[in-house]
């Protein structure tokens, strides 16, 4: 088993935005199949929370690379 270099890792930030994206998608899936407005508003804020820490760790790793 190969351990992942630093590089291809994803750093904090960028994990948790994704995760809570995801998370937000499905909340808005379910939404739409319930039929409740609230819980697909909840999703589409969850998603747009998660791109924005992601972004933020995204540009965490550009600034990290730079030499």
């Amino acid at each position: 088993m190969r351990s992942m270099s630093r590089s291809k890792m994803m750093n904090r930030d960028q994990m948790r935005g994704r995760i809570a994206e995801a998370k937000g998608k499905l909340k808005e899936m379910v939404g739409r199949i319930m039929g409740n407005r609230s819980t697909r508003m909840q999703g589409k804020v969850e998603q747009v929370i998660g791109k924005t820490q992601a972004s933020f760790g995204d540009a965490k790793e550009q600034l990290r690379k730079r030499p």
